[in-house]
């Protein structure tokens, strides 16, 4: 099963990887910053894209304006 992570800087979402929990804690130097689960196909949970907010709870994507 892949696992993914999103980068959270300041409650944005800059980065979204696959990588298993194990590597990303082992590798420190790598991952740096904040890492949060994100899951794909799970009810009730929003998978994560850069620009998307972190409430805490869940993924928010951002809202983009009519032109």
């Amino acid at each position: 099963m892949r696992t993914y992570f999103a980068q959270v800087t300041d409650g944005v979402v800059t980065d979204v990887r696959v990588v298993s929990r194990e590597f990303l804690e082992a590798n420190p130097e790598r991952y740096t910053g904040t890492w949060v689960e994100t899951f794909i196909g799970v009810e009730g949970k929003t998978y994560a894209g850069i620009g998307f907010t972190w409430n805490g709870a869940d993924f928010v994507a951002p809202v983009v304006e009519p032109e």
